[in-house]
């Protein structure tokens, strides 16, 4: 008889509470045999530890210690949360095999967990894979990248047809793959991982308090041979934005260009990161000109590139969104 793959489930909590209960219900109703799930309360300060644990009691789902919840003290980001999963244990004790981080507003189609699994099961060299993920209106969301570079850079902030076919190999976002697919990095929603490749490669940064944490990770998985995948076949229910508030947001806060500016000076070193950001303020010059000349307003938040440059050079402009999100 197989004996079933040691697998953790790890959903990070932030103030939402009843989705994260959501989620989770979800999750546990696509888990294989013998899998756990850990919920972490990333010091949310509302109360949703003390709704949390009275759920979870209340539902019996910590019979046999199947999901736990762990109160983190500090809230230091979504990297920081989601480590806190990855370095716990299973409840006899020993070392999971896999770990499915599982975003609390997002919730598996069934058989979602046991396709990503069976991919890296069958897949020895892949070190992560990642699901199609839709959302609530059935739209599909873009969740599968290549890595940032310089012409990635221009290419997305030019946002014009002549530049994104004459760079298409840069693409940081392509369009969707319809079969498994290898890509660089996956967005960190729906994510399936290797135990062995997390030994090897360390966990999240936790420099990075929100935003390229997945990029960072996926990019020491690929420099030390990892593949990653992204599966179109495990799907995904994505409503997004639920702990952060992005939806509602007027201006980007710091903490994305702060680790905008880490993921490139970490990786490629100061002058790559100074080249990176003349492209990207390059491009959105094209972008602006194109939309003066057509009479309507620039495609990005409130002062998006003032505020790239200033961080860019190491200053720091008014903040105007709380960081205070997972």
């Amino acid at each position: 008889m197989t004996t079933p793959p040691r697998l953790l489930v790890i959903v990070l909590n932030f103030r939402t509470a009843q989705m994260t209960l959501r989620a989770a219900e979800a999750g546990l109703a696509d888990m294989p045999e013998g899998a756990e799930m850990v919920i972490i309360d990333n010091a949310s300060g509302d109360g949703s530890d003390e709704v949390l644990a009275q759920e979870i009691a209340a539902r019996g789902w910590d019979k046999d210690s199947r999901v736990r919840l762990i109160c983190s003290e500090v809230n230091g980001g979504f990297g920081a949360g989601n480590n806190i999963g990855l370095r716990a244990r299973m409840s006899d004790g020993s070392d999971p095999a896999f770990f499915y981080l599982l975003n609390s507003d997002a919730f598996p189609d069934p058989g979602c967990i046991q396709t990503l699994l069976a991919h890296l099961q069958q897949t020895p060299e892949a070190g992560f894979v990642g699901s199609h993920v839709r959302g609530d209106d059935d739209a599909p969301h873009v969740t599968a990248f290549r890595f940032p570079s310089v012409l990635g850079e221009f290419e997305g902030a030019a946002r014009t047809g002549v530049f994104s076919r004459l760079f298409r190999d840069a693409i940081v976002a392509p369009p969707l793959p319809t079969t498994a697919t290898r890509m660089d990095w996956v967005a960190g929603a729906s994510v399936l991982m290797r135990a062995e490749m997390l030994d090897e490669i360390g966990l999240f940064d936790e420099t990075f308090f929100l935003y390229f944490e997945e990029t960072d990770l996926c990019k020491r998985a690929a420099r030390a041979g990892w593949q990653g995948w992204y599966l179109p076949d495990a799907k995904v229910v994505h409503i997004g934005s639920v702990s952060t508030g992005m939806k509602e947001w007027q201006r980007m806060p710091p903490y994305w260009y702060a680790s905008r500016r880490h993921y490139f000076v970490k990786n490629h070193g100061r002058l790559y990161a100074a080249a990176a950001l003349a492209a990207h303020v390059a491009g959105g010059m094209i972008h602006r000109l194109r939309c003066a000349l057509k009479g309507r307003a620039p495609d990005d938040p409130a002062h998006f590139l003032r505020d790239l440059v200033a961080h860019g050079l190491g200053l720091t402009p008014r903040r105007s969104v709380s960081e205070d999100t997972p």
